[in-house]
């Protein structure tokens, strides 16, 4: 194994960990973690993201799986759902809450680099 002092993830990892201690609340599971990188990805990128496009991602789990965890991410405030102009689509955007976490997440990243 390598040095951890050396490894600049490693040393990420530990600044995300410290990061989920101090921030209370319940830590996302991988599920929901890879569900809202992809939410918010998308919308950094200009992309709408439909609710049938996410439950699709059977890589993840089923669709009850993924329409649950969905509901978890949008009870904990990270997204917010709204329907299109005739209700059948409901597009899925970030919150300002999940842009921070995603900014913090950042900040750790570049200290993590910066400390090598």
């Amino acid at each position: 194994m390598t040095n951890q002092k050396n490894s600049a993830y490693l040393r990420f990892l530990n600044l995300i960990d410290v990061l989920d201690r101090i921030n209370p609340g319940r830590k996302l599971d991988a599920t929901e973690e890879s569900l809202l990188n992809k939410i918010v990805l998308s919308s950094y990128q200009g992309e709408t993201v439909l609710v049938g496009d996410l439950i699709s991602l059977s890589e993840l789990g089923s669709q009850a799986t993924l329409h649950g965890r969905l509901k978890n991410l949008r009870a904990l405030g990270f997204i917010e759902m709204a329907a299109d102009a005739d209700g059948r689509k409901k597009h899925v955007v970030p919150t300002k809450m999940a842009v921070k976490r995603y900014e913090e997440m950042s900040k750790c990243l570049e200290k993590a680099v910066r400390t090598a």
